[in-house]
């Protein structure tokens, strides 16, 4: 169960993750509050980008679900 996060909240979260993502295209390094980001951060703050947006979603009804078919096969 997700917690419950005001849209504006996690419109403002996933705006600073972008702005840290775009400002790591052109620097070595970034500051996001008391934080340092660096270029090996990258993996990091994408999957932040994706988790703020899928929070977005769900706070807007938006959601997926994603069903997969998973085939077992013998080795």
């Amino acid at each position: 169960m997700r917690s419950h996060i005001s849209i504006d909240v996690a419109r403002e979260m996933l705006h600073g993750w972008i702005m840290a993502e775009k400002a790591l295209m052109t620097a070595l390094e970034y500051q996001m509050g008391t934080r340092r980001l660096r270029r090996v951060d990258l993996p990091e703050i994408r999957a932040a980008i994706k988790y703020w947006q899928d929070e977005i979603d769900v706070i807007l009804g938006n959601s997926r679900i994603r069903v997969q078919q998973i085939i077992p096969r013998d080795t």
